[in-house]
């Protein structure tokens, strides 16, 4: 069966000239499984005079994921929570009822040249835990379990694949794949029904279900369905996915929410400096 859709990324400028790939939300699909945001930065060099860096900013009603192939991030919150972000390892923010983070450049590579690829998703919280208290939590590459066959070496970020389960604790049932592929090889994945899943390569062209991928581009799989995945020169893609929302979500800004009305408590809390601080940090995005 073929897929569902193609989503092709849109470029998005974060600040200071550091653009992204946003692949969600899209149109029909604004989202997959729990994940409601896909942005994917890099490769790209930074150079001693760029400034990257994100500063404070809010979040309600999802969890942040971040994950690198390359470089250092350094995370802060309202909660005096203080991470250097590394590749393989995975950042789950829960922002929930609100919290406040930046994203910066680690000191040691401040004034440097260096490389930075990643991507960060947003997965949007189940209702009954849209308010739950915000929280950080890091789990170190070592920590998360890998699966190697014929060419296919995969890391269970998040959820549960090949007989392994990710210690990532989750609100819903959710799936996160990062996969190296040699030139060739093919990835089945067993029919999951209730389960969303898409697929996205990094770096080179896939095939999904008999369809041409290009690199930068989502593919949205059929519902319910096995799944062949081959990379014909070899590829670095990772899956996504999960148990579908219960229910519409408005993505506004930094905000998630399945209540518009949230959405303008947030607002205003943001714009009088209601939502807390980063220890340390004087700096705040201003509402667009």
């Amino acid at each position: 069966m073929p897929i569902a859709e193609l989503i092709r990324p849109r470029l998005r400028d974060i600040g200071g000239g550091f653009m992204v790939r946003r692949l969600l939300p899209a149109l029909p699909t604004r989202s997959v499984g729990p994940f409601v945001f896909f942005d994917h930065f890099g490769p790209v060099t930074t150079k001693p005079h760029d400034d990257h860096d994100v500063r404070p900013h809010p979040h309600i009603g999802l969890s942040t994921v971040t994950y690198l192939f390359d470089g250092a991030m350094l995370h802060r919150d309202s909660l005096g929570s203080v991470q250097r972000i590394e590749p393989g390892a995975i950042n789950w923010m829960t922002a929930g009822s609100g919290i406040v983070h930046s994203e910066r450049a680690p000191e040691d590579l401040r004034g440097t040249t260096y490389d930075i690829h990643g991507l960060q998703l947003w997965a949007a919280l189940p209702k009954p835990h849209e308010e739950t208290s915000p929280a950080f939590f890091h789990t170190p590459a070592a920590a998360l379990p890998e699966w190697s066959d014929r060419g296919i070496n995969a890391r269970v970020l998040i959820g549960q694949a090949f007989d392994l389960h990710s210690p990532v604790k989750t609100y819903s049932t959710t799936l996160y794949i990062d996969i190296a592929a040699e030139p060739a090889i093919t990835l089945a994945l067993p029919s999951a029904p209730g389960i969303e899943r898409a697929v996205y390569s990094v770096d080179r062209p896939l095939v999904a279900d008999g369809t041409d991928v290009p690199p930068f581009t989502m593919a949205v799989l059929a519902p319910g369905r096995e799944s062949t995945i081959v990379a014909p020169q070899g590829a670095r893609y990772v899956v996504i996915g999960g148990e579908p929302l219960d229910g519409h979500r408005t993505v506004w800004w930094n905000f998630v929410s399945s209540s518009k009305e949230r959405i303008e408590q947030a607002k205003a809390d943001w714009r009088e400096q209601r939502m807390g601080q980063i220890p340390g940090e004087h700096e705040w995005i201003p509402l667009p």
